[in-house]
């Protein structure tokens, strides 16, 4: 079975990639497990060059191929905030809750029906030498909601409101995000080419 290493060390998701790689016969393996693997700092102005980032950095590292994501909340009111400061919106070692908490009093006394916002995901995939071989991108549209629902997820999750099923990410099952998530969207544009590349690697 191909294996590919993800650039990450958060465990919740890396199991949401793994549950998108299944179907195809994909192992995933997480950076946290390699000891080589290097922290990448995220310096890029752009989701894309920081998936780029981490995946080239971690491919050389390991001489493995590696898939990478930045993915981020971006809010209309906020003129595109967090964006690629998602994960450290509150600070550089910002937990979830702190995040959400700055995100609700950025977005206090704005209408419900003005907070639209979409998460974005960019995917990168390098080589064991560290060439971007493949870049996709994919999109989710949501409202923010004021105050948490659900547990399921991270991040932001909680406070995502999907109108068509009026859950937010974190109430919807796996099974039903992992079907409209931005990381889903990335994931249909990635397989075709990625199931090709990983199948021309030899065993």
């Amino acid at each position: 079975m191909p294996t590919i290493v993800l650039a990450s060390r958060n465990r919740k998701k890396a199991g949401e990639f793994a549950e998108l790689l299944r179907p195809h016969a994909i192992e995933l393996r997480i950076a946290a497990d390699f000891p080589a693997a290097p922290v990448v700092e995220e310096t890029g102005a752009t989701f894309a060059e920081n998936a780029a980032l981490k995946a080239g950095k971690t491919a050389r590292a390991l001489g493995r191929w590696c898939l990478a994501d930045d993915s981020g909340l971006m809010v209309d009111a906020l003129d595109g905030a967090p964006g690629v400061h998602s994960a450290r919106y509150a600070g550089p070692q910002a937990s979830d809750a702190e995040n959400n908490e700055k995100l609700l009093g950025a977005l206090a006394g704005v209408p419900a029906d003005q907070r639209g916002a979409r998460f974005v995901c960019h995917l990168a995939v390098a080589d064991p030498v560290g060439v971007i071989c493949l870049r996709v991108a994919g999109y989710c549209r949501g409202l923010i909601v004021d105050a948490q629902r659900g547990s399921a997820g991270f991040g932001y999750d909680p406070y995502f409101l999907v109108p068509e099923h009026g859950l937010t990410f974190g109430e919807l099952p796996l099974e039903i995000k992992s079907r409209l998530s931005h990381r889903a969207e990335a994931f249909r544009a990635l397989m075709p080419q990625l199931v090709v590349l990983l199948q021309a690697v030899p065993p």
